[in-house]
């Protein structure tokens, strides 16, 4: 039952940082336009089940009047909103207070902000404090995301686990590998934990249409097909990609699309990553867009 659509309202991002599931930076294209919006927002009325929607990216900020407009139409209808931003633009409290205020007024309950060493260096200001602040003294309810550089720390069981909370796909599987980080067989990893992909209460949206399960995995082409129409013909069971993880997670997609790969892999994560960028070509219709791969 979906109840949530996260808009990738661009790809585009004022950093590149090395975690970043989507390869977004300053060079990234794909960004929503209004008219795009709209038609994503008639199919959520179609769907009858969306509950809120999201703004993310890349850096949402960016393309702020086209923003807030979503939020407003979001709101119009009745849906929660929200949005998650590296908050580059709150580089003191009285500008972080501009920024949010239209938000706010539009019933935002508040933005997930970015706080960590990838969004802003050690002897940087942070931003996020800022825009905190602000978010606060407009009642508004703002949350933090931080993810932290990964390292091998012991386990309780007393083995060495990667600790940081990053996930390996994107770029995060070509930057952050460390050569001592701990391994494990490509066939231990038999689930996908991280996703419900048999009946996913949320998907991600881009403005190429593409219909994100997980980010690069696709449902289809929203452009191509109507989101309604897409979501209630969804067969995991049948879907090339999909199925194989259903059935044994990575390690039956590695088998099953027959790629060659490493023999040892972090996580799931890793391993999923790197078959399904070897498979992209093969698959376009349900991988993409081959820059979440790293490709362009």
């Amino acid at each position: 039952m979906l109840k949530g659509i996260h808009f990738l309202l661009t790809y585009k991002c004022n950093r590149s940082c090395d975690h970043c599931f989507v390869y977004a930076g300053p060079q990234a294209r794909g960004t929503f336009t209004l008219e795009q919006i709209r038609r994503v927002f008639d199919e959520i009325g179609r769907i009858g089940t969306i509950e809120g929607i999201f703004f993310e990216g890349g850096e949402p900020f960016l393309f702020y009047p086209i923003m807030v407009e979503g939020i407003r139409i979001a709101r119009g209808m009745g849906l929660r909103a929200g949005v998650v931003t590296n908050a580059y633009w709150a580089t003191c409290e009285e500008d972080a207070e501009r920024w949010l205020r239209p938000l706010a007024d539009l019933g935002l309950a508040g933005p997930v902000l970015s706080d960590d060493l990838f969004h802003h260096a050690e002897d940087e200001a942070d931003p996020a404090e800022h825009a905190l602040a602000a978010a606060r003294k407009l009642g508004m309810e703002p949350t933090t995301i931080c993810t932290h550089y990964p390292k091998v720390e012991t386990g309780e069981d007393g083995r060495p686990v990667v600790t940081g909370g990053v996930m390996f796909r994107g770029r995060a599987a070509e930057k952050l590998l460390g050569d001592d980080f701990p391994t494990q067989p490509w066939t231990c990893f038999t689930a996908c934990t991280p996703e419900n992909l048999r009946d996913p209460a949320r998907v991600h949206v881009d403005a190429y249409g593409n219909v994100h399960l997980c980010q690069g995995l696709l449902m289809g082409n929203l452009w191509q097909t109507p989101l309604s129409e897409m979501v209630a013909g969804y067969d995991p069971d049948a879907h090339p990609i999909v199925g194989p993880l259903l059935r044994g997670g990575p390690a039956e997609l590695a088998r099953a699309g027959g790629i060659e790969h490493e023999e040892e892999y972090v996580s799931a994560c890793h391993l999923c990553y790197a078959a399904r960028r070897a498979l992209v070509d093969r698959f376009s219709c349900e991988l993409g867009p081959r820059q979440v791969y790293g490709l362009e």
